[in-house]
């Protein structure tokens, strides 16, 4: 009887301590850390994700299986070295539940190791080189992976009477897959590559590089450039005049994203670009999206980095 005795009080003990627990752990946010270039070349995206991030919490409640959703946000200006040194801050001092955004890259790069360390799962909702999700088991991905937007158009070029293109990107990671994975397939349909230009990622002047395309006459230009670069490489394109030489622009959808489309002008009409989204894609679920960001957001336009962002907090969510 003593024993029984001994034996249910060490059981009701047990159930009280996990009580409460689980009452601590309800009282606890959930942090989340949200690391995004908010300044810099790339701000463009981190303004759409951080847009489409409040977005959700505002339309999805910001309590989830008891636990109060904190969004805690880093400008890290597009600077690897600053987005490591932040979310080393984000983990030991701000003890986060989850690590997110990451708008380059190099920047993902630069913290896999310590999401691996630190057991922190790491939502990356726009850096696109198809690497990034192999450097750490705590690594998932709601944005696109840039193998499958440039081997669409590779195919497509092929197929719609485009013999021989430059291609044009940015020298790094994604621009790398951009150029590879088009070449791959466009050679397959019979193209041929004239030249593989790449800009450098810290120097977007795409100017010398234009003269050379312009000098070769290819049939079409294949571009990559990492969004909110789109409008620079446009501008540039129209001053040297390439705009009516009769070369065709074709390009992923970084370059006509929609944050910045209006900017550019008839320029656009006739490019051809391969991307996951459009804020003028037809459907229900798409127009709620538009009219629901746009009217949160003073009329901004959303663009594919904002249904990067929205959808990465659906996984944080679910998961």
């Amino acid at each position: 009887m003593s024993l029984r005795k001994t034996f249910l009080l060490a059981a009701t003990s047990l159930l009280m301590a996990g009580a409460a627990t689980t009452a601590a752990l309800a009282q606890t946010p959930f942090k989340i850390g949200l690391v995004l270039p908010m300044t810099g070349p790339s701000q463009s995206t981190g303004k759409q994700i951080d847009a489409a991030v409040n977005l959700f919490v505002k339309t999805h409640g910001d309590v989830v299986a008891g636990r109060k959703i904190e969004v805690i946000l880093r400008d890290d200006a597009g600077v690897p070295d600053t987005t490591k040194r932040m979310v080393q801050e984000l983990i030991v001092k701000d003890h986060v539940d989850a690590i997110a955004g990451f708008g380059l890259t190099p920047l993902a790069l630069s913290v896999a190791p310590l999401a691996t360390q630190a057991k922190v799962p790491m939502i990356v909702m726009a850096a696109a080189t198809s690497i990034i999700t192999e450097k750490s088991p705590f690594i998932v991905r709601s944005a696109q992976v840039i193998p499958q937007v440039a081997s669409t158009m590779g195919t497509w070029a092929a197929q719609n009477g485009i013999k021989k293109v430059v291609t044009l990107v940015a020298d790094y990671g994604p621009g790398v897959d951009a150029e590879g994975w088009f070449n791959k397939n466009f050679t397959a349909g019979g193209g041929t590559i004239d030249a593989n230009l790449r800009v450098p990622l810290a120097n977007p002047d795409f100017a010398p590089f234009l003269q050379r395309m312009a000098d070769d006459k290819p049939d079409a230009v294949f571009v990559f450039t990492p969004s909110g670069f789109g409008a620079v490489f446009m501008k540039q394109f129209v001053e040297r005049g390439l705009d009516k030489s009769g070369i065709k622009l074709i390009a992923t959808g970084d370059v006509t994203d929609d944050d910045q489309l209006n900017a550019m002008g008839d320029v656009t009409l006739g490019v051809v670009t391969t991307g996951p989204y459009s804020a003028s894609h037809p459907g229900a679920v798409n127009a709620k999206f538009v009219s629901e960001f746009k009217a949160a957001n003073n009329g901004m336009r959303p663009n594919f980095m904002a249904v990067f962002g929205y959808d990465g907090m659906q996984v944080i969510y679910d998961t």
